[in-house]
């Protein structure tokens, strides 16, 4: 591995031949409920146990990128984050032996009185040849992720590694947060590069890969942060609410989509965005996902109907929010008389830097996270939006009448029991 001390190299790709062991939203949410200290030692165990997996796995794949995308100064910037926060994990203290005898003196073990996680399923967004990749056996989450301790008095070291590791996975956290807009930086010297406009499939499929790994990478940091923290909000467990109003989420994008657009094209007055929701609908999900998804596509929707109407029109025809529950899935439905994509169009729209906005540069100092990046000039809004959709289950899809306007289907699966779709 190129620019990587021999020793380090060795052991991540040592780390990057184990499988990755994926979590559902559901069984985050069941360990987390009321967990001991104990319960959040073990947590954090397998956290150290799998983040390295994980990571190694990137910083392999980085290192492999083709026609010299691996060497785009960008690129070897995220690479470099990866690899720091890869051996800041490994070298972090291992729990001393007095610590483990009494955590493992007070783990629940009788099956009568343990509490089993549900069931996994398999993510839609999983292939087989993801499933399959693998052969290393490795033992199931209920042994890995969740072990019930009871909530009995134990060493003080033992809410002291609880709160070491806990700074550890904030630093690593800030470390990631401009890991998405860096890339993409990348991905534009590659681009100037080879003098292209498009990425070739290879490209785009390595990014949904990484950018999938990186969200399950900060929801696992970001719930363990949380579930420590002193004081939990109403109805939240960690990061998930196990009661996310839909109206609630959908009218803050609504909000907060119509305000970025009235300040970009000095509007008077906004298209109008009608909501049909149920007000009581509510369901077990992380509300930020959900908020930037529909966020994104709400902007999608104004600037088309702006901008085929113009900036200086009396009037424009409202954008319609349609919310329906189903007994799989919660569907949300964002459809507007923006002209619509020719069909020849509707695929590149996935495509990562596929945009008709001019592509920002970077200060090479942006330290923002991809919730506050400018990401509307990179093309990243609709591919990285599916990517949150299908995180857990759920799907992102488009139809578009050309001559007319786009009809945007988010799904969102409501029985959170997919597993990570880890590659």
């Amino acid at each position: 591995m190129s620019g990587i001390p021999k020793e380090l190299a060795s052991r991540i790709a040592h780390f990057a031949r184990f499988p990755q062991t994926g979590v559902s939203l559901r069984q985050m949410v069941e360990f987390g409920q009321r967990p001991s200290q104990g319960t959040l030692l073990r947590a954090a165990q397998f956290l150290h146990d799998e983040l390295p997996i994980r990571l190694a796995h990137r910083v392999v794949e980085l290192d492999l990128l083709p026609d010299n995308l691996n060497q785009m100064q960008s690129v070897l910037r995220v690479k470099r984050m990866y690899v720091d926060s890869f051996n800041e994990l490994i070298n972090f203290p291992k729990v001393s032996d007095r610590i483990k005898d009494a955590v493992r003196a007070a783990t629940v073990r009788e099956a009568a009185e343990r509490k089993q996680l549900p069931e996994n399923h398999v993510n839609p967004a999983c292939s087989d040849m993801q499933r399959n990749a693998s052969p290393h056996w490795i033992p199931s989450i209920q042994h890995r992720y969740h072990y019930e301790v009871k909530p009995t008095e134990l060493p003080v070291e033992v809410s002291e590694y609880n709160r070491s590791f806990v700074k550890t996975l904030e630093k690593i956290k800030r470390r990631h947060d401009p890991v998405v807009t860096t890339l993409a930086q990348g991905v534009v010297e590659y681009k100037r590069l080879l003098q292209t406009d498009r990425i070739n499939s290879s490209v785009q499929h390595f990014l949904d890969r990484f950018y999938l790994s990186r969200i399950g990478i900060r929801m696992l940091i970001g719930q363990q942060i949380e579930l420590n923290q002193p004081q939990q909000q109403k109805d939240y467990v960690g990061v998930i609410c196990t009661h996310t109003n839909v109206a609630q989420v959908v009218q803050e994008a609504i909000n907060n989509a119509q305000f970025v657009c009235g300040d970009y094209y000095m509007l008077m007055t906004v298209p109008e965005i009608e909501l049909h929701c149920p007000r009581d609908l509510e369901f077990m999900y992380v509300p930020s996902h959900l908020h930037h998804m529909v966020f994104e596509l709400l902007k999608n929707s104004l600037r088309a109907v702006v901008e085929l109407h113009g900036d200086d029109a009396d009037k424009y025809p409202p954008i319609k929010v349609v919310v329906a529950e189903g007994n799989e899935d919660i569907t949300i439905k964002v459809s507007d008389e923006g002209g619509g994509i020719p069909r020849s169009a509707i695929e590149h729209v996935w495509t990562y830097m596929y945009t008709t906005a001019q592509t920002p540069m970077l200060d090479p100092e942006f330290d923002k996270s991809d919730f506050r990046a400018p990401l509307a000039g990179f093309g990243y809004g609709l591919p990285l939006s599916r990517l949150y959709a299908r995180y857990f289950g759920g799907d992102l899809k488009l139809i578009s009448m050309e001559g007319y306007g786009t009809d945007a289907y988010l799904h969102l699966s409501r029985l959170s029991d997919n597993e990570e779709p880890l590659a």
